[in-house]
Formats: structure tokens, sequence, C-alpha cells
């Protein structure tokens, strides 16, 4: 009998993570901050999209026509139904790669995003990926990766096989993923306490294996219990994309591209002089110890003069997506925690308090009389939406087309959050992908949608639901007991946000 799942964690779904390197919108700032030029994205592709969070969210705040597969029938009947509602008409199909990868009905593709598949697909398999981006993307499109990396996973590589063959061999029949991690994490725990030579040559194991305890132990068993899991080099996946003709564009995530957090001054001066970007991108990963890669690729790098980059880099729009009185000043690379300067990015954040989306150009009209510089103003734009306190925006009439879509979306899932807190990410039209939206909030946007005006009304909206289900709140990691103190804290909850998410949703759009 064929195995569907070739490898794959099938008994636990995946969970409904939200991964905003996935979003193409990101991708314009990160290619002109290295001086890329970037395409438009008019069609795109998610091979591997779980339970079709991403895929629909992105689908649902644009106007691009998105693809994709994921091998398993649950997960993708899940994708669909988001599909439908939002009316975006993405096409979503239940294929392992290579079936999907050799329809004859899809079209060339200007990007393609692949996040949690790399590391964790067989040899085969990535040759299947290989061949479709050398087939189906256009010239001048982008490929988004993201993998585990040997320079960060090598010492802890062990100890991954180690938890793969105590489930195998110890764990009972009938047994689920979830139920076999536990034991083979605790046996795991008991082998360290004897202080094995190998732990004591890698002391950081015992850091690593205490990290995965506090994880979710439904996400580490889908993560660690492929039978194909294998951390790769960067030379290792450049090698393998140079056959679709792939170069290394830039990192998706906008904090690896800033050297003052991760690398320092001999470092720096190491990686400036060697020529090979290759080699230099396998240098970094092992100055920072870097486990996980999220990398963009490009068929075709096409470099900017500095006019033309610094006029691309003008018209970028960002957007304040948190609430100016929360934002952190810390930020934390390979180096550590750093500390933001005041001087520059309180008045960046000053110029966009006001929650709409703003040009790096009419940015920096407000704060050159301050003696902050574009250069200045680019790499603080990156930091924060590096640190989640920014987005890149969508034009404006590409948000009031989105915004049909992201409408029902969001109705549907603000419907699925009266009975569950699984669903946690909004779409927003602004920022073409989506916003952490936690359960009650999601909770309090729906009352209000249903004709609820007041703070009072939406907390007892949410109260009503609660207790129909005989569930509580829970504060200060305790469950609160009676309806007046359940109320009470609703009550609280719902004034603040009156005050402080809902000006913020209104503005990203994810009201309906």
């Amino acid at each position: 009998m064929s195995d569907w799942t070739d490898g794959y964690v099938a008994d636990i779904d995946t969970t409904f993570g939200y991964y905003s390197e996935l979003n193409p919108q990101r991708l314009r700032l990160a290619f002109l901050n290295t001086g890329l030029r970037f395409p438009e994205i008019g069609t795109a592709c998610e091979l591997g999209f779980g339970q079709g969070m991403n895929v629909n969210l992105h689908a649902a705040a644009s106007v691009m026509q998105w693809f994709g597969t994921d091998v398993n029938p649950a997960h993708t009947q899940f994708a669909q139904t988001l599909a439908e509602v939002s009316g975006t008409n993405a096409q979503l199909f239940e294929q392992a790669f290579a079936e999907f990868c050799s329809r004859e009905d899809l079209p060339d593709f200007d990007y393609i995003g692949l996040h949690g598949v790399w590391s964790w697909i067989s040899d085969e398999n990535r040759a299947v990926i290989v061949d479709f981006l050398r087939r189906k993307l256009k010239v001048g499109g982008i490929f988004y990766v993201n993998y585990h990396t040997q320079a960060g996973w090598a010492a802890m590589m062990p100890i991954c096989d180690l938890l793969v063959e105590h489930a195998d061999i110890m764990g009972s029949r009938g047994q689920s993923s979830v139920a076999r991690f536990d034991a083979a994490l605790g046996f795991a725990e008991q082998l360290l306490a004897t202080q094995p030579n190998h732990a004591q040559a890698n002391p950081r194991i015992a850091d690593s294996l205490a990290t995965l305890k506090i994880e979710n132990n439904r996400y580490l068993a889908y993560e660690y219990f492929n039978r194909n899991w294998q951390p790769l080099s960067f030379s290792q996946t450049s090698q393998l994309l140079s056959a679709a003709k792939l170069t290394f564009a830039c990192s998706a995530y906008y904090l690896d591209q800033i050297d003052s957090l991760n690398l320092t001054d001999a470092q720096q001066d190491l990686l400036d002089g060697i020529p090979d970007a290759q080699l230099r991108e396998t240098v970094q990963d092992l100055c920072t110890n870097q486990p996980f890669r999220r990398d963009y690729w490009v068929k075709g790098a096409v470099r900017l003069n500095e006019l033309e980059q610094t006029e691309a880099l003008y018209a970028e729009r960002v957007v304040l997506v948190q609430d100016r009185a929360d934002v952190s000043f810390k930020v934390t690379g390979a180096l550590g925690e750093s500390l933001l300067h005041d001087a520059i990015y309180n008045p960046i954040l000053d110029a966009l308090s006001d929650y709409q989306p703003k040009t790096l150009e009419q940015i920096e009209q407000v704060v050159a009389a301050l003696g902050i510089n574009l250069d200045q103003v680019i790499q603080a734009v990156m930091v924060l939406i590096g640190a989640g306190v920014l987005c890149p925006a969508q034009d404006d009439a590409v948000i009031v087309e989105a915004k049909k879509q992201t409408d029902k979306l969001n109705l549907y899932l603000c419907h699925k959050a009266r009975g569950s807190s699984e669903l946690s990410t909004l779409a927003s039209p602004v920022t073409g992908g989506g916003i952490a939206v936690s359960r009650f909030l999601q909770l309090f946007l729906l009352a209000k949608a249903q004709g609820y005006t007041q703070p009072e009304q939406w907390a007892q909206f949410v109260w009503s639901l609660l207790a129909m289900q005989n569930q509580c709140v829970i504060k200060d990691g305790v469950a609160l007991q009676s309806e007046q103190e359940n109320l009470a804290e609703l009550m609280m909850q719902a004034h603040a946000f009156a005050n402080k998410q809902l000006p913020i949703f209104m503005a990203l759009g994810l009201c309906f």
C-alpha cells in the first residue's frame, strides 16, 4: 500500500499559524534595501499550505491570483472553505508535490512560496520542486523558502534523531505522535541528567531542550517527527536551486538584514572581504549560529542604479500596526538585545501615529528637520517591520478592491472564534496579509458588526458565548469563577479594545 503522507506526520493537524514572510507585499522593501529590482506579483503559488491560513489571507488581502497544494485532505478541505467564503477564486488542491507540479493547467508564476517544507521532505520531492521552479517560475520571479540550517542545529541533531528513534521503538501502538513526542522528550531529559559527554561538549543543548519543552507539542511533533527532517546548509540549498537558475537575493527576515544587530565589527570586516555571495552567507551563518533561514531567491537578479533605488524607496509605503504607546524600543538579533535610538525612532513613529500609510519620502520630509536622513529612515523602517511594529502598505486602489474579500473572510473567522481560539489572525487589505487578533478581540469585532455599540454590550455578548460552552476567562493563569468576575474582566478588556485596538483595526481595514 502506498503511503500518501510521504513521511509527514499525518495523525495530527498542523497549527493555524501565520508567517508574514510569505506575504509577497514584504518582498518589495527587502529587495530595494538590497538594491535589487522586484517584480509586480500577479500570479502566486504556495506549496504545502498546511491549513491554508496564509494562502487565503494573502489571496483575500490582495488582487493576486493564488494557487496551491497540500497533501493532507483535511487541511485542503478547510483551505478550500476559506477560499469559497472570501470569494477569491484561489485554486487550492489536495495533491502531492509530484502530482501538482506536473499539472498542465497551471499558469507561470511571479512568486512561489514554500514555508515549513524544504527541510522536511525527501530529496526526491526537493528535486520535484526545483524542476517546478525551473519550468513555472517566470524570469524575474521570486521564490521564498525557509529551512533549518546546519550551523544552528549541528549540536542538536543527534538529540532530534534520538527523539524520533525513541518514539519509533518505545512508543505504543495506537499512541498519538504528540504522546510519543512527550515520552521521547522526557527520556531526553533523563539522558541529560546523566551529564553525557555530548551535552558537556555542547552546553547549549540543555537550553535548546528546555525551549522545546515550552513550545506547542502539537507543532513540535509535526516539526520533528517527519521521516525526512534534515537541516541544510546555505550552500547545499544554493546548489539545488541553481538547477532552476535561481540566485540568492536577500533575507526575507528583515532583522537579518541589519548587520549591527547580528555581527561584531570584526565579523563584518571579515564578511566584507569575501567577494563570493554563497561563501559569505555560509560564513555569516557560522558567525550568527543561524538555526533557521528565511530567504528570497530570484530568477535573474537585476541591480538598480542609485537613482532608481532611491526613487523606488521613496515611493514605498508603510503603516503602524501596533499601539504607539506600546512599542518596545528593544529588538533582539544574533548579538542579543539592542536598544533603539529614541532620537531617531520616536520622530518616525510619531509621523506614523495616525495609523495611515505613509511613503518613505513623506516620513523623511517630516523628520528631516531633526537631522534624520533617508538612510536612517530606511534602516529604522526595516527594524520596525522586522519587530512587527510596522508593515508595508498597499496602494489605495488595491486596498479598496481587497476589502471586499477580507470583509467576508474576517466575518467568517470571527464567527469561528465563538467556539475556538485557534484562528488568531485576520486579513488586512492595507498590509496585504495577516494581523494577529486574539479570540476575545475577534468576538468584540463580531459583536460590533451585529449592532452592539457599547463596550458593556460587547462584554455581555462574549460572556454569553463562554457561559454557553462552560468556559471562563483566564486571568494571570487563574480561571475566574463567578459570572460577576468574568463580566468585570471582559468589561475591562472591552473598554481597552474600544480605546486602543479598535481605532487601529479600523485603519487596517479589519472591521467588517
